[in-house]
């Protein structure tokens, strides 16, 4: 049998790297809800790390301050809007 070979090569596929939800210019505060609002569930729940695509340093500097402004009531604990729509 005489089977053409080909030698090995890479794939080349393009891909569009996804910009970082925190620009260097960001400051993290609790009273930055614009900010912070990127990282919360419909739910209320923190976003883990991987989804929000944060670093370590960043992400809990993020889960403090989400637990801050619920503290202080600028965000709530939960989210459950479906349970009273009945």
């Amino acid at each position: 049998m005489n089977k053409s070979k080909r030698p090995f090569t890479k794939s080349k596929r393009s891909f569009r790297r996804r910009l970082p939800p925190i620009q260097s210019g960001d400051r993290i505060d609790y009273r930055n809800m614009s900010l912070i609002s990127r990282f919360i569930s419909e739910q209320g729940k923190i976003l883990s790390r991987r989804v929000n695509r944060v670093t370590l340093k960043q992400q809990r500097l993020i889960t403090i301050d989400i637990k801050q402004a619920r503290i202080l009531s600028l965000l709530p604990f939960l989210n459950n809007q479906k349970q009273f729509e009945r």
